[in-house]
């Protein structure tokens, strides 16, 4: 084993600390000298495995040259001619969307679409608590009775007998990401790169990604029989930027190139709903993977979680800028509700997971009248603070919804596929990193005993916290505002493309102090006068708050990724704090 970074074999929050190999250095340093790169910007690139040759369309990615041909995916020709044979007999079409912003940005895009040729598609996404996730035979029904066709979307691939109900009376369409069982549900089309008999080469790809490229088949379709004019999809890529961060769907390939493009898309800020929804989250800059993943995503998933389901796509889907500002208001007064649900869950779950012990290959937790809205989350929080996939579960009434989030290199919804397979839940499903189930309370302890041992076999749970890995050295004065403008030219940055982390060694603490809900602001000052504010979410309260509140005129190393603050007109470069070490 190489020697620890710096020399940090256990940080203040744990980790030991990996930094570039010998080989990745000399990689670096050739690619700087052979490219003109700065020396951080090579060392991503080549930990990123980018040769030099190719680094150049890398920082540049081209959607044209990405974009997969969207025959590619099964049964996707038959679904956009169904979607145009709509649009030409003027049909009447449903959409039925999931509740979170993949789901929600889904439903915007084929409402948008729809509306350019003076159709009103019917949008109905179910209510969390009382019809619970994916299509139910009562609502499909229900559609079918009043529509010709209805898509479902980020949904209805495991669906089998509620598509059922709209045998005889209306189509169905599926377009979806979520892993496949054996068999198809009763669907004209299902159009998902997570089928089985899919080559999975897509499989990273959000539901709001495929239904971009089911509009895409479906202007060629249109284009074809001189169909003109047609809806200007590259304006609506800022909805899948938003679906494919907020999912956290990998940052490569085709996403990169779909996620960059989208950013400059939203910019322009020509959707009534995106910008009003920027506007009461405070965004004061050009959007980045961050603002949609941690700014805008959480609000438009508030509605889902606790309030009324529809209201992220329909402010998604809007073009009345008063109907926008009211909508983004309510969501933004639904995610401080939803703040407070959570931190309550969040300390019962972490205190029931710790007695039961987090050493185990899963980690879990469940509790009468747990808000299901926000049991994804705080198993987010527990995955976090353990390195181990977590599931939380609300009961209410002998029965139990719960959601589970994992670590890297562990198939959870796969998992959780085989529970319900092998009948020790009622339902499940997902994909790698996330999947929900429902089970009765009976079921509880049994179906975590086996799904902890199913993940055992792929490997869960057996390490400790996670290496904290980083991309090099910097000192605080080659921290500025233009290398970070040169570093965000290989993001976006999000799953699987990590923003670059480096050490700052042997810093001095000039001040440090908590700020806001739990956070630590720093400033660190160097021997020639030079300072750097750095900033810790949510770390006052641990080891390593205490640690540099009580820094005593003490030297750190400190880790964690730059990042420009902008306030009042001004941008400093800043470091986002995530560890420290004292010297």
């Amino acid at each position: 084993m190489a020697a620890a970074y710096l020399g940090v074999e256990h940080s203040l929050t744990g980790r030991r600390w990996v930094g570039p190999s010998a080989d990745e250095d000399r990689l670096a340093e050739a690619m700087a000298q052979g490219t003109g790169l700065p020396g951080p910007l090579a060392r991503m690139l080549v930990k990123r495995g980018v040769p030099p040759e190719e680094a150049e369309p890398f920082l540049a990615p081209s959607l044209r040259d990405l974009l997969p041909d969207p025959r590619r995916l099964k049964d996707m020709q038959k679904a956009a001619a169904r979607i145009n044979a709509a649009v030409e007999a003027s049909e009447h079409v449903a959409v039925f969307a999931d509740y979170d912003v993949d789901g929600g940005s889904s439903a915007a895009l084929l409402i948008r679409w729809f509306r350019h040729f003076g159709m009103a598609a019917t949008l109905y996404v179910p209510d969390r608590i009382e019809e619970g996730y994916g299509p139910n035979a009562p609502a499909i029904g229900e559609l079918a009775a009043r529509h010709s066709l209805i898509i479902c979307v980020d949904c209805g691939t495991l669906s089998h007998e509620a598509l059922a109900a709209a045998e005889g009376r209306a189509d169905v369409l599926v377009l979806d990401h979520h892993l496949g069982g054996e068999t198809l549900p009763p669907a004209l089309a299902v159009v998902n790169p997570n089928r089985q008999d899919e080559s999975g080469e897509l499989g990273h790809l959000c539901a709001a990604a495929v239904v971009f490229l089911a509009l895409v088949e479906a202007n060629r379709q249109m284009r074809g029989i001189g169909r003109a004019p047609l809806p200007d999809l590259m304006t609506l890529l800022d909805l899948v930027a938003l679906a494919t961060v907020a999912d956290v769907a990998p940052l490569i390939g085709v996403n990169r190139a779909l996620v960059r493009q989208g950013l400059r898309v939203m910019a322009h800020r020509a959707h009534p709903g995106l910008a009003a929804l920027a506007d009461v989250a405070g965004m004061d800059r050009a959007p980045t993977s961050y603002h949609l993943g941690y700014l805008l995503g959480p609000r438009i998933n508030a509605g889902g979680r606790v309030g009324k389901a529809d209201l992220g796509a329909r402010l998604l889907a809007t073009d009345d800028t008063a109907e926008a500002q009211a909508l983004a208001e309510r969501l933004d007064a639904l995610n401080h509700e939803r703040r407070e649900i959570e931190a309550q869950v969040q300390e019962g779950a972490m205190a029931q997971a710790e007695a039961r012990g987090v050493e185990a290959p899963l980690v879990w937790a469940a509790g009468e009248g747990w808000h299901p809205g926000v049991v994804g989350i705080v198993a987010s929080r527990l995955k976090e603070a353990t390195n181990r996939p977590a599931v939380v579960i609300g009961l209410e009434g002998g029965l139990g919804k719960g959601s589970g989030r994992s670590v890297a290199g562990v198939d959870l919804g796969a998992a959780v596929h085989r529970l319900q397979a092998e009948g020790l839940i009622e339902r499940g499903g997902g994909h790698k990193m996330a999947a929900g189930l429902s089970l009765s309370e009976a079921q509880l302890e049994p179906a975590m005993e086996r799904l902890s041992d199913l993940l055992a076999r792929q490997g869960a749970g057996a390490s400790g916290p996670r290496d904290l890995r980083l991309d090099g050295m910097l000192l605080p004065t080659a921290a500025t505002v233009d290398l970070i403008e040169q570093l965000e030219q290989a993001g976006p940055f999000g799953a699987s493309a990590p923003a670059p982390r480096f050490a700052l060694p042997e810093v001095a603490i000039a001040d440090a102090r908590v700020v806001g809900d739990g956070h630590l602001k720093l400033s660190i000052r160097t021997a020639m006068g030079h300072r750097l504010d750095a900033i810790g979410f949510r770390l006052a309260d641990g080891p390593l708050g205490k640690a540099l509140l009580e820094h005593r005129g003490g030297a750190f190393h400190l880790a964690g990724r730059l990042e420009v603050n902008s306030w009042q007109g001004r941008q400093r470069p800043q470091l986002r704090l995530e560890d420290a070490s004292p010297v």
